[in-house]
């Protein structure tokens, strides 16, 4: 018996000295190969880093472009900066006129490259949209999202620069701060055509005249808006601008509307004689280099 539990212990003993050796001997292996693999694994990081491709994400990004989405220039008296800030929220409140200040918001950036997507609005018109200068071939509509509105939104925000909602009823704070969230983490700017809770700009239309009827007779050819603007942060100071949505004041005054770049795809003889008053075209806006060579060109005869 004796014997026997000494053998047991000395069996016990070399089975574990075995598998300290086994252990030991792993070990050493796995930190042979981690020696030999890590350094390759750094190189071709610092190569990659080095080549521009990727960046720490404490790193700042540098340039106004990677930051910002830009604006029209009658715009950015609005915003903080003067631009659309990625990460950021902006909300459009009014009665008339607020539409046409949202499409106002994204032709600049959306001209420029910029990706936008609409959520909740089934009136919105993609003939308003272009003749604002919205890119319509970048801009995602989801005029009915259902009960999954949010869920739609923080979708969108993940792949989408600007993405601009209508809520179909008042937000909740816990909803809000979620979608913001995704926003500033995103890089993408919401804008809310209605009350936000805590929206850094909010743009508010507070009035709204046409222009071009002339003693009762007439078209419709622009609209001033008077907005004023405030928020949080840099935006605490409101500020008060007009702006003339399409056209421009010369425009209005005159009864002539010109949205940029749509006389100089009008066929010839389009437009008929006696259409356009003396002197309403400003030098240069018409095919042919000056306003009579153009005019001569559109009237018919």
């Amino acid at each position: 018996m004796t014997v026997t539990a000494e053998a047991r212990q000395l069996a016990e003993v070399g089975t574990t000295s075995e598998a300290g050796a086994t252990a030991e001997t792993g070990a050493t292996a796995e930190a042979g190969k981690a020696g030999a693999v890590r350094p390759t694994r750094i190189t071709r990081l610092a190569d990659i880093r080095a080549a521009g491709l990727v960046r720490q994400a404490s790193e700042r990004a540098a340039g106004e472009v990677e930051r910002s989405l830009p604006v029209a220039a009658e715009l950015r008296p609005l915003l903080p900066g003067g631009h659309l800030r990625r990460g950021g929220t902006v909300s459009v409140l009014g009665g008339p006129g607020t539409t046409s200040l949202l499409l106002a918001l994204l032709a600049r950036a959306s001209a420029t490259g910029s990706w936008c997507a609409a959520v909740g609005m089934p009136r919105l018109g993609l003939v308003a949209a272009a003749e604002a200068g919205v890119a319509v071939d970048r801009l995602a509509l989801v005029p009915y999202p259902g009960p999954e509105w949010a869920s739609v939104v923080a979708a969108l925000l993940d792949g989408v620069d600007i993405v601009v909602t209508t809520p179909p009823g008042p937000v909740s704070p816990q909803v809000a701060n979620r979608l913001v969230a995704r926003a500033r983490q995103r890089g993408a700017v919401l804008i809310s055509l209605g009350q936000w809770p805590a929206a850094e700009v909010a743009l508010h239309v507070v009035g709204a005249t046409w222009h071009g009827l002339r003693s009762g007779r007439g078209r419709l050819r622009s609209r001033q808006l008077t907005v004023v603007a405030e928020g949080r942060g840099a935006a605490a100071r409101a500020r008060r601008v007009q702006l003339w949505l399409p056209g421009t004041p010369d425009a209005a005054d005159s009864g002539v509307w010109l949205p940029t770049g749509s006389l100089s795809a009008l066929p010839a003889g389009s437009l008929p004689a006696g259409s356009l008053p003396a002197g309403s075209l400003p030098a240069g806006s018409l095919p042919g280099g000056d306003s009579a060579g153009g005019l001569r060109r559109l009237v018919a005869a």
